[in-house]
């Protein structure tokens, strides 16, 4: 636990509830991002659409799913379908943010999941893709949520998962992914990071509280990109602790 109060995994979910606003619709996934949807509608999202990868389209997370596919996904919610409703319709373009996660991100944004070394002889395997390739494919604007360390940020990603802006401008559209669609907010326990509008490299916007610019800057493996202003990102609110520890996690699964 931190001295003032909060612990890495708090300010992450805390930091990552607050990118997504009311009235949008967003595509879950497990773990810290369930908790930061549940935060989110709690504290100032109330009307967020929730879509779970295995059907669940605007459930009340009243309760913490432990799961996308277990049942408080689907509780109060408006529909339940599956899986490859839940691709279509990021695939037509009506689910505007997408969480993600990976071992790696690279300056484009490019995430992996897959192995860490070769491919075919790596020295780690991952989970894989799940629904990642899909969100990071068709949601309009996705959130990397991630520890932040050299390890992970790296200049070249080993195995691409999931593509963010892949070689850089141009590069999405000439795969034939969707204009406009792609990286939006990278959310770590450093900082608050977007993407530069015509290079889409990755940018710094704002350190964690604590964390000074140089920090940022020896925890990544590659060159940053700098934001005219950058600032302190604000801490969690003693409220947004309350709920997250006394409603949202009560149980302590994740925090």
């Amino acid at each position: 636990m931190a001295e003032n109060g909060y612990n890495p995994t708090e300010l992450l979910i805390c930091t990552a509830s607050r990118q997504v606003p009311d009235n949008t619709t967003a595509f879950i996934g497990t773990g810290i991002p369930m908790v930061a949807a549940s935060l989110a509608q709690k504290m100032h999202a109330p009307n967020l659409v929730a879509f779970f990868e295995f059907g669940g389209v605007g459930a009340i997370l009243d309760d913490l799913p432990i799961a996308v596919g277990e049942r408080r996904s689907f509780h109060r919610a408006v529909a339940a379908t599956g899986l490859a409703d839940m691709v279509e319709t990021a695939q037509r373009g009506f689910i505007e943010y997408g969480f993600l996660g990976g071992a790696q991100i690279d300056p484009y944004g490019n995430l992996n999941s897959t192995v860490i070394g070769d491919h075919d002889h790596p020295k780690v395997r991952l989970p894989g893709s799940g629904g990642g390739n899909d969100v990071g494919s068709h949601c309009w604007r996705t959130i990397a949520i991630m520890p932040h360390d050299q390890r992970r940020f790296v200049a070249k990603v080993d195995f691409i998962t999931t593509p963010g802006y892949l070689s850089g401008p141009g590069a999405r559209e000439a795969a034939g992914l969707p204009v406009d669609t792609g990286p939006y907010r990278v959310v770590t326990t450093l900082a608050v990071l977007g993407y530069h509008p015509d290079s889409k490299r990755m940018m710094l916007l704002a350190t964690q509280p604590g964390v000074t610019i140089d920090d940022v800057i020896e925890n990544t493996g590659f060159e940053l990109l700098m934001a005219d202003e950058i600032e302190e990102y604000p801490p969690p609110t003693d409220e947004e602790l309350r709920i997250l520890r006394e409603d949202v996690d009560k149980d302590k699964l994740y925090i």
